[in-house]
C-alpha cells in the first residue's frame, strides 16, 4: 500500500494501491469501478451521482491482483 500523500485538491494526488492475490485478476479496478459493478449485478440502477462518487473513489483507492 502506498503511503499517505498531502494535499486535498485531487488534482496531483496518487491513489492508494492495495494487492489482493487472490481478489482481482492482473488489472487493476479502482474502488468506485467495483462497487459500481457489484451494484448493477444487484439490479441497483445508477443515479446521476454516481458516476461523480465512483470517479473520485478511483481516484482514491486502486485495487490490484499483481505486484506493482
Amino acid at each position: 500500500m502506498a503511503g499517505k500523500e498531502t494535499g486535498n485538491d485531487g488534482g496531483g494526488r496518487k491513489p492508494f494501491r492495495v494487492r489482493l492475490p487472490r481478489f482481482v485478476n492482473d488489472e487493476e479496478i479502482g474502488l468506485g469501478d467495483l462497487i459500481t459493478k457489484s451494484t448493477s449485478a444487484l439490479g441497483i440502477k445508477p443515479c446521476g451521482e454516481c458516476g461523480r462518487r465512483a470517479a473520485a473513489l478511483n481516484n482514491w483507492l486502486v485495487i490490484s491482483g499483481r505486484k506493482p
